[in-house]
């Protein structure tokens, strides 16, 4: 049974936003992992003109591709992504969901660069290499028209009604002190899924970009598990 994972990133972002997760997936397996870039987004955000149908009709080309050479699709979403994922899971057969700091709940583009701001001086003092990182998403959110900001948040309400008929297995990842998502969104996600085999976890010291934290060793290995159970 071959498997395929569509992860898709957040507003304004990149694969990059999820890499540390998608290394660990393929260090530790064979599936088929698939990243793209939505339109307007990546390491050269022109983000004018594009609305939230190019970026779900990006996803759903994405996921009709992959379908189509393996057996089994799991999609990972993070921040905007996850609720991109929400999307997918209602219309197509989706064997598996993990929403990582899945923003349900609107989130403030000026936060998520304080919230950078903070884990490049962390990443600084860790010998890290998140400080490019950092510039990187600095320069981004301070060239993100209203416009885009506008159509993200029609697409949280397009989706909303979405969550109470999605029934598939999913696992959510949370941070208790992210600053663009607050943490009682994942709570609030976990009770209006459908789903019966549902996995909550709060990373304590976690914030928005989940996959950089350090506890991410913690919980890596927990997703896989939840990947791989039957």
């Amino acid at each position: 049974m071959s498997v395929g994972v569509l992860c898709i990133h957040g507003f304004s972002g990149g694969p990059y936003e999820v890499e540390p997760f998608t290394t660990y997936l393929r260090a530790q397996t064979n599936w088929l992992i698939v990243e793209p870039t939505l339109s307007g987004h990546g390491e050269e955000l022109q983000m004018s003109g594009f609305t939230a149908k190019h970026w779900l009709m990006d996803a759903e080309l994405a996921f009709r591709s992959l379908a189509k050479k393996v057996d089994e699709v799991i999609v990972v979403g993070f921040s905007m992504g996850g609720i991109i994922a929400l999307y997918l899971a209602k219309r197509y057969k989706v064997k598996k969901l993990v929403l990582l700091s899945a923003a349900a709940k609107y989130v403030s583009p000026k936060q998520l660069v304080n919230d950078f701001k903070v884990l490049a001086t962390e990443a600084y003092h860790r010998n890290l290499t998140n400080n490019e990182l950092f510039l990187r998403y600095h320069h981004k959110f301070n060239n993100v028209p209203l416009a885009s900001t506008i159509e993200f948040m029609k697409l949280v309400r397009m989706v909303e009604p979405y969550y109470q008929h999605i029934q598939i297995p999913v696992y959510i990842v949370q941070g208790k002190l992210d600053g663009i998502v607050p943490y009682h969104t994942a709570q609030f996600l976990f009770d209006k899924l459908a789903s019966k085999d549902k996995n909550l976890y709060f990373s304590d010291n976690g914030k928005h970009h989940i996959c950089f934290e350090e506890d991410c060793s913690e919980w890596f290995p927990r997703v896989l598990t939840f990947l791989r159970d039957k």
